[in-house]
Protein backbone atom coordinates (compact mmCIF):
# COMPACT_ATOMS: atom_id res chain seq x y z
CA UNK A 1 0.00 0.00 0.00
CA UNK A 2 1.19 3.47 -0.50
CA UNK A 3 0.08 5.37 2.15
CA UNK A 4 -0.74 9.30 1.49
CA UNK A 5 -2.02 9.90 5.32
CA UNK A 6 0.64 8.38 7.34
CA UNK A 7 4.60 7.81 7.42
CA UNK A 8 5.75 4.39 8.49
CA UNK A 9 9.40 2.77 8.91
CA UNK A 10 10.77 -0.09 10.06
CA UNK A 11 14.62 -0.32 10.67
CA UNK A 12 17.08 -1.88 13.57
CA UNK A 13 14.07 -3.24 15.56
CA UNK A 14 12.00 0.04 15.99
CA UNK A 15 8.43 0.39 13.84
CA UNK A 16 7.88 3.98 13.62
CA UNK A 17 4.06 5.32 12.65
CA UNK A 18 4.02 9.16 11.82
CA UNK A 19 0.04 10.30 11.44
CA UNK A 20 0.89 12.57 8.42
CA UNK A 21 -1.70 15.52 8.03
CA UNK A 22 -0.09 17.85 9.21
CA UNK A 23 -2.06 20.88 7.79
CA UNK A 24 -5.17 19.02 9.60
CA UNK A 25 -3.55 18.53 12.85
CA UNK A 26 -3.18 14.61 11.86
CA UNK A 27 -7.00 14.41 12.29
CA UNK A 28 -8.29 10.96 11.37
CA UNK A 29 -10.38 10.22 8.36
CA UNK A 30 -11.47 6.58 7.48
CA UNK A 31 -8.05 6.68 4.45
CA UNK A 32 -6.21 7.43 7.86
CA UNK A 33 -7.72 5.05 9.30
CA UNK A 34 -7.15 2.36 6.84
CA UNK A 35 -3.40 3.85 6.32
CA UNK A 36 -2.77 2.68 10.05
CA UNK A 37 -4.50 -0.46 9.97
CA UNK A 38 -2.10 -1.20 7.45
CA UNK A 39 1.00 -0.60 8.85
CA UNK A 40 -0.19 -2.43 12.61
CA UNK A 41 -0.39 -5.24 10.60
CA UNK A 42 2.61 -4.98 9.05
CA UNK A 43 4.16 -4.61 12.89
CA UNK A 44 2.47 -7.55 14.08
CA UNK A 45 4.22 -9.66 10.97
CA UNK A 46 7.52 -8.70 11.33
CA UNK A 47 9.51 -10.75 13.90
CA UNK A 48 12.24 -8.08 13.62
CA UNK A 49 10.38 -5.46 15.40
CA UNK A 50 10.71 -4.83 18.85
CA UNK A 51 8.85 -1.67 19.81
CA UNK A 52 7.06 0.70 18.05
CA UNK A 53 7.20 4.49 18.19
CA UNK A 54 4.06 6.44 17.51
CA UNK A 55 3.91 10.35 16.46
CA UNK A 56 2.51 12.96 14.64
CA UNK A 57 3.59 15.32 12.29
CA UNK A 58 3.87 18.87 12.57
CA UNK A 59 3.00 21.12 15.12
CA UNK A 60 -0.12 18.69 16.91
CA UNK A 61 -0.39 14.91 17.43
CA UNK A 62 -3.79 14.35 16.47
CA UNK A 63 -6.54 16.38 16.81
CA UNK A 64 -9.42 13.41 16.69
CA UNK A 65 -11.78 12.52 13.99
CA UNK A 66 -11.82 15.11 11.00
CA UNK A 67 -15.50 16.27 11.35
CA UNK A 68 -15.44 16.89 7.71
CA UNK A 69 -15.24 13.07 7.28
CA UNK A 70 -18.36 12.57 9.11
CA UNK A 71 -20.49 15.79 8.58
CA UNK A 72 -24.15 16.29 9.55
CA UNK A 73 -26.52 18.56 7.75
CA UNK A 74 -28.67 20.47 9.22
CA UNK A 75 -32.42 18.69 10.36
CA UNK A 76 -30.78 14.98 8.86
CA UNK A 77 -31.15 12.13 10.46
CA UNK A 78 -27.50 12.09 11.48
CA UNK A 79 -24.54 9.22 11.44
CA UNK A 80 -24.08 6.49 13.39
CA UNK A 81 -21.22 6.92 15.37
CA UNK A 82 -20.84 3.56 17.31
CA UNK A 83 -20.33 2.43 13.88
CA UNK A 84 -16.94 4.37 13.00
CA UNK A 85 -15.84 3.27 16.94
CA UNK A 86 -16.43 -0.35 16.23
CA UNK A 87 -15.17 -0.42 13.19
CA UNK A 88 -11.73 2.23 13.48
CA UNK A 89 -11.31 3.19 16.71
CA UNK A 90 -11.79 0.58 18.87
CA UNK A 91 -9.79 -2.34 16.90
CA UNK A 92 -6.89 -0.06 16.69
CA UNK A 93 -6.89 0.42 20.74
CA UNK A 94 -7.11 -3.01 20.85
CA UNK A 95 -4.16 -3.19 18.69
CA UNK A 96 -1.87 -1.31 20.17
CA UNK A 97 -2.47 -3.12 23.78
CA UNK A 98 -2.31 -6.51 21.82
CA UNK A 99 1.32 -5.67 20.17
CA UNK A 100 3.74 -7.88 21.92
CA UNK A 101 6.08 -5.34 22.54
CA UNK A 102 6.16 -1.54 24.23
CA UNK A 103 4.16 0.74 22.61
CA UNK A 104 5.97 4.48 22.90
CA UNK A 105 3.97 7.96 21.65
CA UNK A 106 5.42 10.49 21.37
CA UNK A 107 2.55 13.47 21.70
CA UNK A 108 4.42 16.33 20.05
CA UNK A 109 1.34 18.78 20.47
CA UNK A 110 -1.79 19.08 20.68
CA UNK A 111 -3.70 15.42 21.50
CA UNK A 112 -7.04 16.28 21.46
CA UNK A 113 -10.95 13.95 21.38
CA UNK A 114 -9.76 10.18 20.16
CA UNK A 115 -6.48 11.59 19.66
CA UNK A 116 -5.63 12.12 23.69
CA UNK A 117 -7.41 9.24 24.03
CA UNK A 118 -5.32 7.31 21.53
CA UNK A 119 -2.06 8.35 22.95
CA UNK A 120 -3.47 7.17 26.44
CA UNK A 121 -3.93 3.37 24.68
CA UNK A 122 0.35 3.19 24.22
CA UNK A 123 2.49 1.93 27.11
CA UNK A 124 4.68 4.98 27.92
CA UNK A 125 3.57 8.49 26.77
CA UNK A 126 6.13 11.20 25.89
CA UNK A 127 5.10 14.70 25.73
CA UNK A 128 6.60 17.72 24.57
CA UNK A 129 6.30 20.72 26.82
CA UNK A 130 4.14 22.53 24.53
CA UNK A 131 2.22 19.80 23.68
CA UNK A 132 -1.60 19.52 25.65
CA UNK A 133 -4.58 16.75 26.21
CA UNK A 134 -8.06 17.84 25.79
CA UNK A 135 -10.91 15.66 25.97
CA UNK A 136 -13.15 17.45 23.57
CA UNK A 137 -16.01 15.03 23.07
CA UNK A 138 -18.28 16.91 25.09
CA UNK A 139 -18.10 20.21 23.13
CA UNK A 140 -19.80 18.15 20.66
CA UNK A 141 -22.67 16.63 22.63
CA UNK A 142 -20.50 13.33 22.61
CA UNK A 143 -18.74 11.07 24.98
CA UNK A 144 -15.15 10.05 25.55
CA UNK A 145 -14.57 7.35 23.14
CA UNK A 146 -11.48 5.69 22.15
CA UNK A 147 -10.51 3.91 25.27
CA UNK A 148 -11.36 7.68 26.90
CA UNK A 149 -13.89 6.65 29.69
CA UNK A 150 -12.11 3.16 30.39
CA UNK A 151 -8.31 5.04 30.62
CA UNK A 152 -8.81 8.25 31.85
CA UNK A 153 -9.98 6.79 35.71
CA UNK A 154 -7.95 4.23 35.61
CA UNK A 155 -4.82 6.37 35.62
CA UNK A 156 -6.01 9.79 37.17
CA UNK A 157 -8.97 8.70 39.35
CA UNK A 158 -12.83 9.44 39.05
CA UNK A 159 -13.00 13.40 40.01
CA UNK A 160 -10.48 14.42 37.63
CA UNK A 161 -11.28 11.86 34.82
CA UNK A 162 -14.85 13.52 35.03
CA UNK A 163 -13.89 16.82 35.44
CA UNK A 164 -11.78 16.25 31.94
CA UNK A 165 -14.59 14.62 30.01
CA UNK A 166 -17.28 16.73 31.50
CA UNK A 167 -15.47 20.19 30.91
CA UNK A 168 -12.83 19.85 28.09
CA UNK A 169 -10.38 21.77 29.42
CA UNK A 170 -7.11 21.84 28.56
CA UNK A 171 -4.30 19.57 30.43
CA UNK A 172 -0.50 20.96 29.67
CA UNK A 173 1.98 18.59 28.93
CA UNK A 174 3.39 19.31 32.71
CA UNK A 175 -0.19 18.92 34.59
CA UNK A 176 -0.69 15.52 32.63
CA UNK A 177 2.93 13.92 33.95
CA UNK A 178 1.95 15.24 38.08
CA UNK A 179 -1.52 14.00 37.43
CA UNK A 180 0.32 10.13 36.55
CA UNK A 181 -1.72 10.43 32.95
CA UNK A 182 1.60 10.64 30.77
CA UNK A 183 4.98 9.10 31.73
CA UNK A 184 7.04 12.23 31.26
CA UNK A 185 6.98 15.84 30.09
CA UNK A 186 9.96 17.05 27.68
CA UNK A 187 11.38 20.02 26.85
CA UNK A 188 10.25 20.54 23.13
CA UNK A 189 13.61 20.27 21.58
CA UNK A 190 14.68 17.15 23.39
CA UNK A 191 11.64 14.79 22.34
CA UNK A 192 12.31 13.47 19.71
CA UNK A 193 16.13 12.29 20.84
CA UNK A 194 14.32 11.27 24.50
CA UNK A 195 12.16 9.23 22.12
CA UNK A 196 14.83 7.63 19.99
CA UNK A 197 17.05 6.56 22.86
CA UNK A 198 14.18 5.47 24.57
CA UNK A 199 12.82 2.99 21.21
CA UNK A 200 16.72 1.82 20.83
CA UNK A 201 16.80 0.99 24.36
CA UNK A 202 13.50 -1.21 23.90
CA UNK A 203 14.92 -3.02 20.80
CA UNK A 204 17.58 -4.48 22.48
CA UNK A 205 15.98 -5.11 25.59
CA UNK A 206 14.37 -8.81 26.55
CA UNK A 207 11.21 -8.40 24.30
CA UNK A 208 9.28 -11.44 25.83
CA UNK A 209 9.47 -10.40 29.31
CA UNK A 210 8.37 -6.86 28.50
CA UNK A 211 5.56 -8.11 26.51
CA UNK A 212 4.32 -10.38 29.38
CA UNK A 213 5.36 -7.46 31.96
CA UNK A 214 2.22 -5.54 29.89
CA UNK A 215 0.01 -8.38 29.78
CA UNK A 216 0.59 -8.69 33.51
CA UNK A 217 -0.20 -5.09 34.45
CA UNK A 218 -3.14 -4.35 32.15
CA UNK A 219 -4.87 -7.58 33.41
CA UNK A 220 -4.29 -6.69 36.99
CA UNK A 221 -7.29 -4.08 37.69
CA UNK A 222 -9.63 -6.92 36.39
CA UNK A 223 -8.19 -9.47 38.54
CA UNK A 224 -8.27 -10.47 41.89
CA UNK A 225 -5.34 -11.01 43.91
CA UNK A 226 -5.00 -15.02 43.57
CA UNK A 227 -5.68 -14.27 40.11
CA UNK A 228 -2.88 -12.45 39.56
CA UNK A 229 -0.63 -14.43 41.35
CA UNK A 230 -1.44 -17.14 39.19
CA UNK A 231 -0.69 -15.48 36.28
CA UNK A 232 2.48 -14.43 37.50
CA UNK A 233 3.44 -18.02 38.42
CA UNK A 234 2.52 -18.75 34.54
CA UNK A 235 4.15 -16.36 32.96
CA UNK A 236 7.64 -16.64 35.26
CA UNK A 237 7.21 -20.58 33.84
CA UNK A 238 7.35 -19.54 30.33
CA UNK A 239 10.02 -16.90 30.92
CA UNK A 240 12.10 -19.09 32.93
CA UNK A 241 12.27 -21.31 29.86
CA UNK A 242 13.30 -18.47 27.36
CA UNK A 243 16.53 -17.49 25.60
CA UNK A 244 16.51 -13.81 27.20
CA UNK A 245 16.38 -15.47 30.54
CA UNK A 246 19.35 -17.40 30.17
CA UNK A 247 21.39 -14.74 28.15
CA UNK A 248 20.55 -12.41 30.87
CA UNK A 249 21.45 -15.06 33.65
CA UNK A 250 24.95 -15.49 31.73
CA UNK A 251 25.60 -12.27 31.53
CA UNK A 252 25.37 -11.53 35.02
CA UNK A 253 27.67 -14.23 35.72
CA UNK A 254 30.03 -12.91 33.15
CA UNK A 255 29.88 -9.49 34.57
CA UNK A 256 29.44 -8.75 30.88
CA UNK A 257 26.27 -6.57 28.45
CA UNK A 258 23.38 -8.92 27.97
CA UNK A 259 22.54 -9.66 24.02
CA UNK A 260 19.21 -10.08 24.20
CA UNK A 261 17.35 -11.38 20.89
CA UNK A 262 13.72 -10.41 22.39
CA UNK A 263 12.95 -14.37 22.52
Amino acid sequence: MNYANILFEIGDGIAKLTLNRPDKLNSFTNAMHEEVRHAMARIHADASVRVMVLTGAGRGFCAGQDLSDRAVEPGSKGVDLGDSVEKNYAPLVLALRALPMPVICAVNGVAAGAGANLALACDIVLAAKSASFVEAFCRLGLIPDTGGTYFLPRLVGTARAMGLAMLGEKLTAEKAESWGLIWKCIPDECLAGETLAMAQHFASAPTKGLAFTKQALYASPANTLQQQLTLECNMMSELGNSNDYREGVAAFMAKRVPEFKGN
